[in-house]
């Protein structure tokens, strides 16, 4: 995933990926974090979004585009943990409001979910990948 005609001070979306229960009991995801962010990407901040509300996952999205949810009108899910069944597909899916401070020289990879499940803490790394390079 990525776009190759970004510019320094602009604002992506992207969308981790969309959290999946595989297991036999519900789970509650408490954070989300991309684990490596290069320089020249600052994450603003995570966000929790009803895929309904947004119209369908925006993979990668440019702030104020033309396809782009308003997302600060929508609700933020991810102020409480994010309850998903067990062996079902969360409704709710989490981005990641990123800002190009400077021409990055990697991409962001690595996605962290903490999640509680019957009383005990896990963290799962799955991977994710976004690249954004600056135009010339």
């Amino acid at each position: 995933m990525g776009n190759e005609n970004t510019r320094v001070g602009e604002i992506w979306y992207f969308a981790l990926p969309v959290p999946y229960n595989t297991s036999s009991q519900p789970i509650e995801i408490t954070d989300v974090a991309i684990k490596r962010v290069p320089s020249g990407i600052e994450v603003l901040e995570y966000g929790a979004y009803h895929l309904e509300d947004a119209g369908g996952l925006p993979l990668l999205a440019d702030h104020g585009g033309p396809h782009t949810p308003d997302f600060g009108k929508l609700k933020n899910y991810a102020l409480k943990p994010v309850k998903v069944e067990a062996g079902k597909e969360s409704d709710i899916f989490y981005l990641a409001k990123l800002k190009i401070t400077a021409p990055p020289k990697e991409a962001a990879r690595w996605c962290r979910f903490d999640y509680r499940q019957a009383g005990q803490a896990y963290s799962q790394t799955m991977d994710c990948e976004v690249e954004l390079k600056v135009a010339k």
